[in-house]
Parts: structure tokens; sequence; C-alpha cells
């Protein structure tokens, strides 16, 4: 996905905390909104929800609740990129969702990894990588041309 025209960008700190999430959707939502058709903002605030509460659930699972988690927000004028700092132990994404799809019961019927699928499919680049300051950061990028 092209770079272009920078339109937007917010950074958020939040503690490890599921009750931040109202938070953190008011916040996507005011930055948003105003910029996206109604379908795409669900599918945003879709794969916000899933990588904060995976941050919350698993990578911040044995830190203590103060720990912070960063997002940050990028609108473009043909993209969007959504970016969640965690501080937890690196894992491999790919090998995961390989993993999930392997799985011999549909993937969205089990517990765990739909999330993951969730947001797969809704963004076009999906990754997540280590940092040089140690933490984590997971990097959703969607097109948003209509």
């Amino acid at each position: 996905m092209k770079d272009d025209q920078l339109r937007v960008k917010s950074h958020l700190q939040v503690q490890t905390d599921l009750t931040a999430l109202t938070v953190v959707l008011e916040w996507l939502e005011k930055i948003v909104l105003p910029l996206l058709p109604h379908h795409l903002w669900w599918e945003c605030q879709l794969i916000l929800n899933e990588g904060f509460t995976n941050a919350v659930r698993h990578a911040h699972q044995n830190l203590p609740p103060a720990t912070p988690i960063d997002l940050e927000v990028k609108v473009f004028a043909n993209s969007l990129e959504i970016l969640i700092w965690d501080c937890g132990q690196p894992f491999n994404l790919e090998e995961k969702l390989q993993l999930i799809l392997k799985q011999p019961s549909d993937p969205l019927e089990s517990e765990g990894g739909r999330g993951l699928l969730f947001m797969q499919k809704l963004t076009d680049e999906l990754s997540y990588i280590r940092t040089s300051d140690h933490r984590n950061c997971l990097v959703m990028r969607k097109s948003i041309i209509c």
C-alpha cells in the first residue's frame, strides 16, 4: 500500500485494563468517523477492538495493570493505519494464523483465534513486529477507497 498524504494522526496511551476499551473506541470514533464511510468505520472499530483486547488478555496477561498500551491512528487520503504497542513477549503472528486455519473444525467456531482471523480478513496488511525498545507493535493497514 503506497503512502499517500497524511490527513490525521493521533496517539493514545491507556493502562492494561479491558474497561479502557470504551475510551479507546471513543477516541477512534472522534478521529475516523467523520472521514470514513459507515461500513469502513464498523470494520475499523472491530479490528481495534480485537487488537486491544488481545494486548490486554494475552500480551499483558502476566503484567501489572499499570503497564501502558500505546495506540496510534493515522488516516491518509486513501488508507488508514492502526498501531498497537504492547510490552508482552513476542509471538509469530503468521505462524499462529496458519495454525488456526489448519484446525480440523471451522476456526470461526472455536474459542480462540477468531479475533486474529477477523483482523486478517478486514485489513490489507497485518503484522506483529518487535520494536527496538523491546515492545511489540501490531500494525493494521486498510485501504479506505470506496
